[in-house]
């Protein structure tokens, strides 16, 4: 499987400024080509090919108005070419239904948050003996390396972020040699609010919130921005003080989606977590938290991670009546709302935790080996049932004080119903 590896990079000033220089001539061309088979569509001609393209390219670096295209890697240029046909196909193919819809390819801004390029095996690029990246025409790029990569990468992307940090993305390939050892565990999760994670066993995971954490420094940070005027270097500057406050926050639910979903790969066999609808829970009046949250983050992180190392991973469906099952007889008790986090079932009496016992339907969903004696339960009287109350389903043999029988006590006959009798007041 391919997987991708980010390092920080810290260029100097004129690496920054060539990384510039060929982020926007990198742009130029992906809306130069764009326009050009947008025009010959509208003029019902045939669709331009990439050779064409790639033509009108080398052509276009000769004239005075695209000569400093020329001082840029010409991997770039056409690496820009051939993302605009990859956009056209996975357009192509959403709307023939063999993927995802998406929509048509969009002319590209300067004004956007995030810049990228992309260097290939032939442009030349390799890390040097001094654990530097050297990009051409641009230079050696100093990079902190946080990790070995597994493999030698294919290609190199060059992104720089809303908060302007810069990156150097590696794709690489991975074999199969990566598998952990085979343990017994399999869990369920339930993904919540209140906690991030229910699991099967009975573990409940605290929502971190980073984003309702940081919600005071986010706002100050937005204040002062809206009080910078427009096109001046003190909003610039603003600008990017809101894009870093909101990248760390980017970056600390990252970092515990990546610990989260390493451990439980790490000590379970086989996991299973629902399908939830998080389009749909976002357009409620819980969205702020359910972005925050990052669901569906942490469901691709264990997808791939549970592929990587070897550990089954499953799927169920969202309309699974999870929280109206019992765990433990299996009767479907109906729907109930958010407020009740406990109940009790109305078959056997067990008194359930919500959430926990989710997480158990899911596991058994998922056809993983769980149990209900995890799921924290614990017997409720059940009441009786009309017809048995105030009686006894066997009857039981008749005791002294129920029957009257006279029972001899210290050689006396006395009724062991009646009440002891009174002893005579003095002077009787």
């Amino acid at each position: 499987m391919q997987l991708r590896y980010s390092f920080r990079l810290y260029p100097s000033a004129g690496q920054r400024m060539a990384l510039a220089r060929a982020f926007g001539c990198a742009r130029v061309v992906f809306n130069d080509a764009l326009r050009a088979r947008e025009t010959a569509r509208a003029a019902g001609l045939p669709s331009i090919t990439s050779s064409e393209l790639s033509k009108q390219l080398t052509a276009a670096k000769k004239t005075s108005e695209r000569v400093w295209l020329a001082e840029v890697s010409s991997v770039v240029l056409q690496q820009s070419l051939r993302d605009l046909d990859t956009a056209y196909k996975n357009f192509f193919e959403g709307l023939k239904g063999k993927r995802p819809p998406m929509g048509p390819p969009r002319f590209k801004s300067r004004k956007d948050n995030r810049q990228s390029i992309r260097f290939t095996a032939n442009a030349g690029w390799k890390i040097t003996t001094g654990d530097k990246l050297r990009l051409p025409k641009i230079g050696d790029i100093r990079v902190t390396w946080s990790r070995a990569l597994p493999s030698t990468p294919s290609t190199v992307t060059v992104i720089r972020d809303a908060a302007g940090r810069y990156f150097a993305s590696f794709v690489v390939e991975t074999g199969t040699d990566e598998a952990l050892p085979v343990t017994t565990g399999e869990v369920g999760i339930d993904l919540g609010l209140s906690h991030f994670a229910i699991l099967s066993d009975g573990t409940k995971i605290d929502s971190p919130r980073f984003l309702r954490r940081a919600e005071k420094k986010l706002k100050k940070a937005q204040r002062d921005l809206s009080r910078k005027e427009k096109g001046s270097r003190n909003r610039n500057k603003a600008r990017s003080k809101v894009a870093r406050a909101y990248a760390r926050v980017a970056d600390a639910r990252r970092e515990f989606h990546h610990q989260l979903s390493t451990r439980l790969i790490r000590e379970n066999q086989a996991v299973g977590v629902e399908d939830l609808a998080v389009k749909g829970l976002a357009r409620t009046r819980l969205s702020k938290s359910v972005h925050d949250a990052g669901w569906s983050a942490f469901v691709n992180m264990l997808e791939y991670k549970a592929a990587r190392y070897g550990r089954t991973f499953v799927k169920i469906g969202r309309f699974e009546p999870t929280s109206q099952v019992c765990s433990v007889c299996g009767v479907k008790d109906g729907p109930k709302p958010l407020h009740v986090r406990v109940w009790t079932c109305g078959a056997c009496g067990t008194v359930l935790d919500r959430d926990i016992n989710s997480a158990v339907n899911i596991a058994k969903a998922a056809g993983l080996a769980v149990s209900a004696c995890g799921a924290q339960v614990r017997r409720a009287p059940v009441p009786a049932q009309r017809g048995e109350t105030g009686t006894h389903p066997e009857p039981r043999g008749p005791t002294a004080r129920q029957t009257g029988i006279s029972v001899l006590q210290g050689g006396e006959e006395v009724n062991a119903a009646a009440p002891p009798p009174r002893p005579a007041p003095d002077g009787a």
